[in-house]
């Protein structure tokens, strides 16, 4: 059944009746995003320190921005790097500024939010190479940062679930900074876009299957590179030793399908994983904290993972 506070939202957007996604240009749709989605947000928290910089990339210079909780200490924190969501073609540090601000509060760390290249502009693997360097960035200068450079977990929401699965494996791999945590949000983990959910829940619950394809075609490009485990992580070879993840789902979602066969092949593969489904909720409900009361305790419970997480690796470490 659906969630009634999601039930609300869906029933002011339809009244509001905004072009759908896949009739807009790439500029129109962020312009879209940036009026839309503070609409369904709280008051942001307050938090010690926000500071934004940039870390040089392939193509220049990647924005980031750093969020630190007065909770954190100012040595050898926890970090996350964060990826926001939006089909890697809308959104970006603003969209997202609340989100990062929570979680920063909830586990007392810092939280450092990538605005990675995004297509049409940059079709991928430029995001892939963006988060890449923000995690090289981040592990190289922990210390002016305060980090703890053993520390450093990844998450995102969406397409930003993706980079940071992505950003996982290739962390196995040996190509990104060891990491301690992925900290997944209906993430997109398959770009072929064939699971049931996709038929099931097309359209009418805010992000449609129309919408997606839209997303993939800016994204990608060439339509081959769905088949490249950095566009679509579930197609990797193995997932084995990747770290351990926290996946949200939500039920009326497209994208539900993938991000539970997601967490279940992380489980099988012998990867720690909880997968916190969320039967009643639409995409995107983890930054509705604005109107839909499911949305920070999501957080909260994914902030708990990642802290428990974090604190068993830091007993393996121990001598």
């Amino acid at each position: 059944m659906l969630d009634p506070d999601a039930r609300s939202f869906l029933q002011r957007a339809a009244e509001a009746n905004p072009p759908a996604i896949e009739t807009l240009t790439p500029a129109e749709a962020r312009a879209q995003f940036e009026i839309f989605v503070p609409l369904s947000q709280g008051p942001k928290e307050e938090v010690a320190e926000v500071r934004d910089f940039h870390v040089h990339g392939l193509l220049g210079p990647v924005p980031l921005r750093l969020y630190r909780s007065a909770g954190a200490p100012a040595e050898n924190a926890a970090c996350l790097v964060y990826f926001h969501g939006g089909g890697w073609v809308i959104g970006g540090l603003d969209t997202h500024d609340g989100l990062c601000r929570t979680i920063a509060n909830l586990a007392q760390a810092v939280v450092v939010s990538v605005d990675y290249r995004m297509g049409p502009e940059f079709p991928f693997p430029a995001a892939i190479e963006d988060a890449a360097a923000a995690l090289r960035h981040t592990l190289a200068d922990a210390a002016k940062l305060g980090i703890d450079p053993n520390r450093i977990a990844v998450g995102g929401d969406s397409a930003g679930g993706n980079i940071a699965a992505v950003m996982a494996i290739a962390s196995r791999n040996g190509d990104a900074p060891p990491l301690t945590f992925q900290m997944l949000f209906y993430p997109v983990t398959d770009l072929s876009q064939t699971q049931e959910s996709y038929r099931t829940y097309a359209e009418g619950y805010g992000l449609t299957t129309a919408g997606m394809a839209w997303f993939r075609q800016h994204y990608l490009g060439d339509e081959g590179h769905a088949n490249d485990w950095r566009a679509s992580p579930l197609r990797a070879h193995s997932l084995a030793d990747v770290a351990p993840a926290f996946v949200l789902t939500a039920g009326f979602d497209p994208l539900h399908d993938e991000g539970r066969d997601y967490a279940n092949r992380l489980r099988e593969e012998g990867v720690p994983t909880t997968l916190d489904e969320n039967p009643g909720q639409i995409h995107g409900f983890v930054s509705m904290d604005g109107v839909i009361a499911d949305a920070r305790p999501a957080v909260i419970r994914a902030v708990e993972a990642w802290r428990a997480a974090d604190a068993l690796s830091a007993s393996l470490r121990e001598p």
